[in-house]
């Protein structure tokens, strides 16, 4: 029992938990909200720290505290219409102590407060003091009013949840409705998915209900931090059962060895350079797994440029000699076709034949291998359903994962029953993320740049300064150079204040008319865009004017100026794979952010791409300000977003999770354990999203 009130449980409606005012209930139920467990699921983003006070004197300064006060004037004014206004309340401190100061508390065309708050009334205000030629102020203030129907330090004088809203529904409503909730809930109102607390350690006595309940009502900033750490630990958990299940099941699954052989010492005698240290490194490491019977499952992890597709080239050399199939599968049609011209020009002459197989364009056909038949098949999605193409697949290597997705790839893994598995990034990935999305995977890592490769130098640039730039663009034409143009989208908008790639081509065509210029977007038919890579690969065409359909692997040496125009619009990452299609070859190459004027916050966060090519430096970065979803995509990626984990902070947190996973799954590889039920649809089926709160 809570005091005279039977305790409620997640699924009770609103209706019946105890105190909640008629009128929070009415605009929750209004939106939809009908019981306690979306109360529960619905996090705060970020909480505000409201216990500090600002003693007996208002103080102006930039940090927000709390004062108890006094209403002693209040009114509406108007300023030329009666609509908006301002509606004031003239406040002094509680304290009778106090220097008899006066603020002015204002709400800008909010006149309904005019009924909310009136003279005599006692408050807790929070907000920021401001004062103006003497006149002390506070704009839109938290309040509480002392005695009121609301219970004191709910809303201030705590540590106090802020959530993401709706519209119709107001922040002190949700708050008030999720303070009423946790009030009333029984005490283990969710069962624990962790081991027992014994196992964790900083964690003993913590339980998943105890957790929740501090992520929205913390007493203090450590335990809001424990309670963070906890429900971090518990979403570590849940993928590491998923990997670690993968991995196992990888294992016991049987293979082929595939032990190199002389093919992949030829093909390295007639690269036109010397592979790197790292590329060796990895290559050995690649060969070592795939000279086992056990099927390899391995992750080539490199920055833009690294040399992957030599590696992978190599690597798949080993399944050929073998008297079996490699097959390679990109993300995009034209990463495919770049990577068959590749593999034609340097496998070719090895006597290997090569076949490519995209949705446009079949194997069968004029210059194509047949895929049944080739040694090497080159394709993108389209690889995924052909039952027959792939049944003697010795090796599958998945360029750019993160765009694919863990479902995909095991989709293709079935098809060639088991073969070895390469799956590579251009991506950096953080040590934490690499364990927790890829922990089924060795990793290698190419920390190398080959040394042909020219310098790329970085410049953020307002919009206003394009006309400068289009001289240097034309002086780098004129030296027989190449260039990219980036625009962010294909057609105009009402809605955006951004040119659109075909604007911008036609633009450039006109600024540029000694030098052809072409256009490139996702909209284009297969056959188009192949047209224009073809023209751009042969030099015909000196100015490719293009959306990100570019971003990923296109390699052409002697592109060498890339403009982006309105970088705002994109994250640290997908800049840094745009800037990774120039300095490609052994001209130094230049890349130019434009932003819009004035726009200085976004010069702050690019300003780490003038400074670094570091693609990890950047990617850590990119973390910190997005968060690891929109860092790997998270639309592609097919990985639910971490709510609580810090993946630049919480590496023990993995290895810890990892630990336990290991354990659970020696005891109950089924999953048949009850506090499991919650996740074993997440664990067992790859298609199964992660419910943040399950």
């Amino acid at each position: 029992m809570l005091g005279r009130f039977m305790p409620i449980r997640p699924d009770s409606p609103l209706s019946e938990v105890p105190g909640l005012p008629a009128r929070v209930l009415r605009a929750l139920e209004k939106e939809g909200v009908e019981n306690a467990a979306r109360i529960i699921e619905w996090l705060p983003f970020r909480h505000e720290d409201r216990r500090q006070t600002g003693g007996r004197v208002f103080q102006p300064g930039m940090t927000p505290v709390c004062h108890q006060v006094r209403v002693t004037r209040t009114g509406n004014k108007f300023f030329g219409s009666r609509r908006g206004g301002v509606f004031e309340a003239q406040v002094e401190q509680l304290d009778d102590n106090a220097l008899g100061q006066v603020l002015t508390l204002r709400w800008w065309g909010m006149p309904f407060m005019s009924r909310a708050i009136a003279e005599g009334q006692e408050l807790v205000v929070y907000g920021r003091v401001k004062d103006f030629k003497g006149r002390l102020s506070m704009d839109h203030p938290e309040y509480e009013v002392l005695g009121g129907e609301d219970e004191p330090g709910i809303h201030t004088g705590r540590v106090t949840p802020v959530y993401r809203l709706r519209a119709g529904i107001t922040q002190k409503a949700l708050r008030t409705a999720a303070w009423h909730v946790f009030q009333s809930l029984e005490p283990d109102f969710t069962a624990d998915v962790l081991p027992a607390p014994g196992a964790q350690g900083e964690f003993a006595g913590w339980s998943r209900a105890r957790a929740v309940r501090a992520a929205h009502f913390a007493e203090s900033p450590e335990e809001l931090e424990t309670a963070r750490r906890y429900l971090a630990l518990e979403e570590f958990y849940t993928y590491q059962l998923r990997v670690v299940r993968r991995r196992r099941a990888v294992v016991l699954s049987g293979g082929h060895a595939h032990p190199a052989g002389e093919l992949a010492g030829r093909f390295e005698a007639g690269l036109p350079f010397a592979m790197t240290g790292a590329q060796k490194r990895s290559l050995e490491e690649i060969q070592r797994d795939m000279a086992a019977p056990a099927p390899m499952n391995r992750l080539l992890h490199g920055d833009v440029g690294s040399g992957k597709t030599v590696v992978a080239f190599a690597a798949m050399l080993g399944a050929v000699e073998a008297g079996r199939q490699a097959a390679l599968m990109a993300p995009t049609q034209i990463l495919a076709e770049q990577h068959f011209l590749t593999a034609r020009k340097w496998l070719e002459p090895l006597g290997l034949g090569v076949a490519l197989r995209t949705a446009a364009r079949s194997s069968e056909g004029e210059g194509f291998f047949s895929g049944r038949k080739a040694d090497i098949v080159i394709g993108t999605h389209a690889l995924l359903y052909d039952d027959e193409l792939l049944k003697n697949t010795g090796l599958v290597v998945i360029d750019e994962q993160h765009k694919f997705g863990v479902a995909q790839r095991a989709r293709l893994i079935q098809k060639g029953g088991t073969p070895d598995v390469l799956v590579m990034t251009a991506t950096p990935i953080p040590r934490t993320l690499t364990l927790t999305i890829y922990g089924d995977l060795d990793v290698s890592t190419l920390d190398e740049r080959p040394k042909e490769r020219g310098k790329i130098i970085t410049r953020v640039r307002p919009a206003s300064k394009q006309d400068e730039a289009a001289k240097f663009l034309l002086e780098q034409l004129g030296q027989g150079r190449q260039a990219y143009l980036v625009y962010p989208i294909i057609e105009e908008s009402e809605k955006l204040d951004v040119t659109a790639v075909t604007k911008g081509c036609a633009e450039w065509a006109k600024r540029l008319p000694h030098f052809q210029t072409a256009l490139l977007h996702g909209r284009m038919s297969a056959e188009e865009k192949e047209e224009v890579m073809r023209g751009f690969r042969a030099g015909r065409v000196d100015v490719l004017v293009a959306t990100t359909v570019i971003e990923v692997g296109v390699d052409v040496p002697n592109a060498c100026v890339m403009f982006i125009h309105h970088a705002e619009r994109y994250g640290l990452a997908q800049l840094h794979q745009l800037r990774g299609r120039v300095g490609r070859g052994e001209h130094t190459s230049y890349c130019v952010l434009f932003v819009k004027d004035k726009d200085d916050e976004a010069r702050e966060r690019l300003a780490i791409l003038e400074e670094t090519t570091d693609g990890f430096r950047i990617s850590e970065e990119d973390l910190k300000r997005r968060g690891p979803g929109d860092v790997l995509g998270r639309a592609q990626s097919g990985q639910a977003p971490l709510q609580f984990a810090e993946l630049l902070a919480d590496t023990r947190l993995v290895r810890l999770a990892r630990r336990l996973a290991e354990r659970t799954l020696d005891e109950d590889p089924d999953l048949l354990t009850p506090r499991l039920a919650g996740v074993r649809g997440f664990v067992l089926n790859e298609e199964t999203p992660r419910s943040a709160m399950q």
